[in-house]
């Protein structure tokens, strides 16, 4: 059995932004293999939903606590399921891999991602399989470059909380697929 994390938050305004691309993630993925529809796991911190990928079964979580404190959630996920580390993948925005694709990674550290060092806290390894979803472009840059910490740091926070564009959206499908098929070989 495998639990596969979702990362965004959970209000309404927020459903569509940059942030919640681990939960569109799972909005894909559910859709793909049939899975059940989202349910409500208060207990858990959590919406899941259940169904199998490559012949295995699948729990597919969407932590409702937002991303900064996603260790709650996938902490009570994990022992609620009893899912060793390593059948655990988290799906989340990155913002040092290129939109328009997609990275796979194990036991990398949090690299910036607040929900990521939370789960490393919680589950007191780095040793997670991930799917970063790529959100680094030219706005970004810009932001990036601000000589200024605070103002770098709101023009980051703005970035990731606003929402994809008409062709990104567009796009988006093309890089779950890819997204899709990094995971699958290690569902096994």
């Amino acid at each position: 059995m495998y639990l596969i994390i979702g990362l965004g938050n959970p209000e309404k305004e927020y459903s569509e932004t940059r942030h919640n691309s681990g939960f569109l993630f799972l909005d894909f993925l559910a859709k793909e293999i049939q899975a059940s529809d989202f349910q409500s796991e208060k207990k858990l911190l959590a919406e899941t939903a259940i169904g199998k990928l490559n012949e295995e079964k699948v729990i597919l979580a969407k932590p409702q606590t937002f991303v900064n404190k996603s260790g709650e959630a996938v902490k009570k996920l994990k022992t609620h399921f009893k899912i060793p580390v390593e059948n655990i993948i988290i799906i989340h925005d990155d913002l040092d891999v290129p939109f328009g694709s997609a990275k796979f990674s194990s036991g990398s550290g949090p690299g910036g991602h607040k929900g990521i060092k939370s789960i490393i806290g919680q589950l007191k390894t780095e040793k997670i399989s991930r799917l970063k979803i790529g959100l680094a472009n030219s706005k970004l840059k810009i932001a990036r470059g601000q000589r200024n910490d605070q103002k770098r740091k709101e023009m980051i926070a703005d970035f990731v909380l606003s929402k994809f564009t008409p062709s990104e959206k567009t796009k988006l499908k093309e890089i779950f697929k890819e997204g899709l098929e990094k995971i699958r070989p290690t569902v096994s």
